[in-house]
């Protein structure tokens, strides 16, 4: 399995699941799913299991045997090993205290904003606050949800801090929204402005 799966940024999600409790992959992408939009959007089975498999010819991961639900074909469960709690340590206490510049599709656009002109960039930014506030108030519902049910603070701590950076990139839209319409923010000249 190439070493490419390892850098893979779900090893870490994979390697706190598996803290909590051993899990076939399947399970893990249910759990996945379930706890973060930004984790449905970017796991897919395939790269769920390509990563699993890397991980267990680490050895972080241990087969702790095949399970079977009714009809369904049996599937390996997993259980972390020592290598892979080690392994769990070394990558949060780098991440955790590294803080790295994340390149986001909207970065690279909104350096390009003044190319909608300054009535397609109004329009533009205020169905993205739309948009962003309607998903904020839904993954806050979620969230309190999955709280209400028992899941403990600590394991949906990254859901919070989601939703901070949801709630601080709103107050950035809306007050670059008005410096727009007031023209505090200087626009081109040109055909496009």
């Amino acid at each position: 399995m190439p070493r490419k799966a390892l850098d893979n940024p779900i090893v870490l999600a994979v390697l706190g699941l598996l803290l909590e409790q051993p899990a076939h992959p399947y399970q893990m992408l249910a759990e996945l799913h379930g706890r973060s939009a930004h984790h449905a959007a970017a796991v897919t089975r395939g790269t769920l299991y390509n990563t699993v498999a890397a991980m267990a010819e680490a050895g972080w991961l241990a087969d702790q045997g095949q399970q079977r639900s009714g009809n369904r074909p049996e599937r390996t469960v997993y259980s972390l090993t020592e290598a892979g709690r080690a392994e769990l340590v070394r990558r949060l206490d780098q991440q955790i205290r590294t803080p790295e510049r994340e390149f986001s599709q909207f970065l690279g656009a909104v350096a390009y904003l003044g190319a909608l002109g300054k009535s397609g960039a109004l329009t533009a930014l205020a169905e993205r606050t739309d948009r962003l506030a309607e998903r904020t108030a839904e993954d806050e519902r979620r969230l309190a949800e999955v709280l209400a049910s028992g899941m403990p603070r600590l394991f949906m701590i990254e859901a919070e801090y989601a939703i901070a950076q949801a709630r601080s990139e709103l107050a950035w839209l809306h007050e670059l929204a008005e410096q727009v319409a007031d023209g505090r923010l200087a626009w081109p000249t040109s055909p496009t402005g």
